[in-house]
């Protein structure tokens, strides 16, 4: 199983971006999906969560600004992020709860996100 992450990029203050992570091989179900990001000299933290039944969560500092989406059909979870500010910058990882031939939790490499003018 791998997931793959892709979308982030340049964009200044208060623009949009959109990202995109899917996962492929041999895949029976997938629970939580999740984001998160780092920033340079910060620890990864948790920015949004949905369950397989599509409840969110969300970190405060993007509460009303990000969403969490996913398309069960595709094993694909997004990220549409409006009002981007500098510290959104960040690498932003996916992380999914899959069943496969066992049960794990996967990552996707990182995708740059750096907001600024």
């Amino acid at each position: 199983v791998q997931l793959q992450a892709f979308g982030g990029g340049l964009v200044q203050p208060g623009g949009s971006l959109r990202l995109s992570c899917a996962a492929s091989g041999t895949i029976f179900s997938i629970n939580h999906m999740r984001w998160y990001r780092q920033a340079p000299g910060k620890q990864r933290e948790l920015v949004a969560a949905i369950t397989s039944s599509g409840s969110t969560n969300y970190v405060g500092s993007v509460t009303g600004r990000f969403t969490i989406s996913r398309d069960g059909a595709k094993n694909a979870v997004y990220l549409q992020m409006n009002s981007l500010k500098p510290e959104d910058t960040a690498v932003y990882y996916c992380n999914a709860d899959i069943r496969t031939t066992f049960t794990g939790t996967f990552w996707g490499q990182g995708t740059q996100v750096t907001v600024s003018s």
